[in-house]
């Protein structure tokens, strides 16, 4: 009888050995494989509308920098590529590797939805999980079809629970649609109409 082999276990070195491909983009989480195709218009309106209001904060403040599209590997099995992100200078100073590539969790990470069951899984959940469990502090999630932003915060940011795993990791903190106003305890003085964060005035 023949034994069922194991599923592979995907390495970083594995990514970097696949051949660049323009339309779609690789991640690994917990050595899984995962592969998006090129997002539509309006995945990426929602992605530089974010990184615009996101980069205009940050020149007032220089508080730290707003990376589109940038690479974290957080460990051998999981490296992924959010749509948008924000890093403090003192964080990025420590996390940055000679490869440009960061090696541990900003502070701020932002994804954009993508239609479909598996997508949606992959960020609702599998995404969230690895933010929580790697110390990203806030995760912004982008639903461009409803309008709407899904702000999660680690509990210890809005009220402690009492509990140390609870206040670890990451929970819902507020939905928001497109009139509602976004504001951040990471972001001094950052506040801006939801609609902006997918392109619209």
């Amino acid at each position: 009888m023949a034994q069922a082999h194991a599923p592979r276990r995907w390495t970083i070195a594995d990514l970097e050995a696949l051949p660049y491909d323009e339309w779609r983009r690789y991640e690994i989480i917990d050595g899984e494989l995962y592969v998006s195709t090129a997002p539509r218009r309006e995945h990426q309106l929602a992605c530089n509308g974010s990184a615009f209001v996101l980069t205009e904060w940050n020149s007032r403040t220089g508080l730290g920098e707003v990376l589109p599209g940038a690479g974290i590997v957080f460990t051998n099995h999981d490296g992924v590529v959010p749509d948008v992100l924000w890093i403090s200078n003192e964080r990025l100073a420590v996390l940055l590797d000679d490869a440009g590539h960061l090696r541990g969790a900003p502070e701020l990470i932002v994804e954009v939805l993508s239609p479909g069951a598996a997508n949606e899984r992959r960020d609702r959940e599998i995404k969230l999980g690895l933010y929580s469990a790697f110390g990203v502090e806030e995760y912004w999630l982008l639903d461009w079809r409803t309008q709407t932003v899904v702000i999660y915060r680690r509990a210890s940011m809005e009220t402690q629970t009492g509990d140390p795993q609870q206040a670890a990791l990451l929970q819902v903190a507020a939905t928001l649609g497109r009139e509602d106003t976004l504001t951040s305890p990471l972001l001094p003085g950052f506040a801006v109409r939801v609609a902006r964060l997918f392109g619209r005035s």
